[in-house]
């Protein structure tokens, strides 16, 4: 038999068989895309699959929103070609063997990236970098929560059994080696899959909250790469989840009284010679200065990015780990910007604000857009945190949702580096989930306020 008829033979008895999936990054960083058996795998190499463009600009809850964007039904609902990146062509391990994934960006009619595209987005930003003969070297650490999988039917998360005592969190686990060794089969099973899809991935620590895990990918001097390494990532961690029936989930703030998730960013910059500019002795350290300037300049604008939902606005409340002071330090935890190291190839920035539910290719153009922002404007941070001293009255993070929509919404910068169209689509959008949710009257507004006004 040839291998088709083999493959129909095994699909005519009912057992699972190999496929390839085109996955399109949506703009809540959702993969959203196309399952497709290996006989049509030809189609997607020739980038011949097509998808709706409005694919890339539904909400949280999946609506198109064609009132605010205009890009669905009122213009015919018009095909965007699903463009694959065969760098991103990886094993899918939890799926039958001989299957795989790759990335798509989506282009239009023409063959053009499109605007609402965040890979697209993310790439003309570094094509601005290789003009200037720089390239930006990027890593991830992502934090996130592991709970039971009966989430859906309780309605609320609840640490694995395993950490539990009497159906309580045992205490806090930062770095504990025994909630480590508690879920070890999940953790495996993270690392099997990484390993398979040949992700960087390096340490696993244990965080704060019960079931709060951190996964470290290590730098690549491709930012596409980086981001497309933590979509991955957080794919992996999900399946990896619901193969041990938990889940897991990179929302901000999943419990009220445990830490939050953060998604923090290292970034250096080399030139042509593959020299790092930032090592104060044998690069430049004004441009150090400089970059952490831009993005402190334009982190505020930045801030619908790097907390893109209203559960994120719960991690910057004041004494919590995430920082809300616009500031910067040598090896200072309490900053948004953190300066690990200053000295050799190792120098870089660390970029403390984001949460785990960042999109993480938005959130590299918000980054790195701001150091770009730092370098070509010689922006000055002001003075660096230290255990001694700190600025006095510093500029701070917004508590609030719509704020940030706001500022967003009005800045010449983000129209720059994200392009003005992408601005607007993204900020009406998220303007609409912010009202949303101020007009949602929650369980705690019964609560405290129908017995008592």
């Amino acid at each position: 038999m040839t291998e088709s008829q083999v493959r129909n033979a095994v699909n005519a008895t009912g057992h699972a068989v190999p496929r390839i999936e085109l996955l399109l990054v949506g703009m809540n960083g959702d993969l959203r895309g196309k399952q497709l058996p290996l006989e049509a795998e030809k189609k997607v190499w020739k980038g011949e699959v097509r998808l709706p463009s409005s694919t890339q600009s539904l909400d949280i809850w999946g609506d198109d929103n064609d009132d605010l964007t205009g890009l669905s039904q009122s213009v015919g609902d018009p095909d965007g070609l699903c463009v694959p990146d065969r760098r991103t062509h990886v094993p899918l391990p939890w799926a039958p063997p001989g299957s795989s994934q790759v990335l798509a960006t989506m282009h239009d009619m023409n063959g053009q990236p499109m605007f609402l595209d965040p890979r697209a987005i993310l790439a003309r930003l570094l094509e601005r970098y290789r003009k200037l003969g720089l390239t930006p070297v990027v890593a991830t650490e992502l934090e996130f929560y592991v709970v039971e999988g009966d989430w859906n039917e309780t309605g609320r998360p609840t640490p694995p059994k395993a950490l539990r005592y009497r159906d309580e969190p045992n205490g806090y686990q930062l770095y504990d080696m025994r909630a480590v060794d508690a879920l070890d089969d999940y953790l495996q099973t993270v690392r099997a899959y990484a390993r398979a899809m040949e992700l960087p991935a390096d340490a696993t620590t244990a965080e704060f909250g019960p079931g709060q895990f951190e996964v470290n990918l290590n730098h690549r001097p491709d930012a596409l790469a980086a981001a497309d390494d933590c979509i991955y990532l957080k794919r992996i961690v999900e399946e990896a989840a619901r193969k041990h029936g938990l889940k897991s989930t990179c929302m901000a703030k999943p419990y009220g009284n445990h830490a939050g998730s953060g998604l923090h960013v290292h970034a250096s910059l080399i030139d042509k010679d593959g020299n790092n500019v930032l090592d104060a002795r044998g690069g430049d350290p004004v441009k150090l200065k400089h970059l952490c300037g831009g993005m402190l300049k334009t982190m505020r604008e930045c801030q619908l990015v790097f907390a893109p939902f209203a559960n994120s606005y719960r991690r910057f409340q004041p004494n919590s780990f995430a920082p809300v002071d616009l500031t910067w330090g040598f090896a200072h935890r309490g900053t948004a910007i953190r300066i690990p190291d200053a000295n050799g190839p190792a120098a870089r920035v660390e970029h403390r604000v984001a949460g785990a539910d960042a999109h993480p290719h938005l959130l590299l153009t918000a980054i790195l857009g701001g150091m770009l922002y730092g370098l070509e404007n010689e922006i000055d941070p002001g003075e660096p945190v230290t255990p001694e001293s700190a600025p006095e009255n510093p500029g701070r993070l917004t508590h609030d949702f719509l704020t940030a929509v706001e500022e967003f919404a009005a800045s010449p910068f983000i129209a720059d580096i994200f392009g003005p169209a992408y601005q607007k689509l993204y900020g009406d959008t998220k303007r609409k989930e912010a009202i949303t949710y101020l007009r949602t009257v929650s369980d705690f507004d019964y609560q405290t306020y129908l017995a008592r006004i």
